[in-house]
Order: structure tokens, then C-alpha cells, then sequence
């Protein structure tokens, strides 16, 4: 299916599909090859839908086909303290396996790059693996790029 008729919106909270949808799409992006981990249980993924909702800086868009929730993109809004203003972190970008190649990632960022210029962010921050050239290379062609000097994403684990 090359070019298909392609929404993105924001998922409705109060909406069953969107919220199952959630679940699923991150248990894909899980499962996929530059994903990781142990998908998430059902209560888990209702769980994580719930704190989406309730989290008030979320941004989670759906990328919709129809009925078929084929792509999902979850941000947060923050603060840099460097340019005193808004930024926004992207957190994930899903497209199911079977939909790649179709502009679908490229549709989500070019939403959130407009959710950031209407609220007047200075930046947008994402990180990507390495070895994920497909994703490197679409975040270059939007405009992303790694900062100078360049940064390490570093973490401490507080739950295993």
C-alpha cells in the first residue's frame, strides 16, 4: 500500500481504540529490532495509556489509515533553561512494520514540528540509536542533527 490516505491526530483519551492502540503500538515498537525489553501486559499498557492522559505536558499523536492506528508519535512538552522557553522531547516514533516506506514517520514529525512553533518552543530534542540509520536518516531530512558539542545520552536505573 504506497501512499495511502494517511491522518494524524491526537488520540482521544476517551476513545477505547486510541487507547488500545497505545498498547499496541508500543509493544510493537518494543518488539521491534531497535526496540528492546519484554512487551507490556495488558494492564501495563492501560496503565501507560492512563498516565498519557493524566501526564499534563504529553503530546501523543496517532497516524491513522482508515481505522488502523499505523503509527504513533508520544512527546513531552519541557523548559530549557538556556533559552527560557518551551522545548519539546520526543519520546518515541512507531510505524508498524507493514506500513513503513509510506511517509508516515516523516507526517508524524512535521505534526509535532508544528504543535512546537505554535506553542513557541526554542527546540525539539529526540535521541536515536546508532545503528538505527532508517531513523537517523529521517530525522536528518526534517532538519534534525546532532548538537554541538555533541552529546551522550546517559541514564541510572532506579527499577529493574
Amino acid at each position: 500500500m504506497k501512499n495511502p490516505d494517511v491522518i494524524i491526530r491526537k488520540c482521544v483519551y476517551a476513545n477505547i481504540d486510541d487507547l488500545n492502540a497505545i498498547g499496541m503500538l508500543i509493544n510493537a515498537y518494543i518488539e521491534d529490532d531497535m526496540g528492546g525489553g519484554e512487551p507490556l501486559v495488558k494492564q501495563q499498557q492501560l496503565r501507560l495509556a492512563e498516565a498519557l492522559g493524566q501526564h499534563p505536558k504529553s503530546i501523543v499523536l496517532l497516524a491513522c489509515i482508515g481505522e488502523v492506528k499505523c503509527g504513533m508519535l508520544v512527546a513531552f512538552e519541557n523548559f530549557s533553561t538556556f533559552t527560557v522557553s518551551p522545548m519539546i522531547n520526543i519520546h518515541d516514533v512507531i510505524v508498524l512494520k507493514e506500513y513503513r516506506g509510506n511517509n508516515i514517520g516523516r507526517r508524524l514529525l512535521d505534526a509535532v514540528i508544528n504543535i512546537a512553533k505554535e506553542r513557541r518552543c526554542s527546540r525539539i530534542t529526540l535521541e536515536v540509536r546508532k545503528d538505527n540509520q532508517v531513523a537517523r536518516r529521517l530525522y536528518k531530512s526534517v532538519g534534525f542533527e546532532a548538537p554541538v558539542p555533541e552529546m551522550y545520552y546517559w541514564r541510572k536505573n532506579l527499577m529493574e
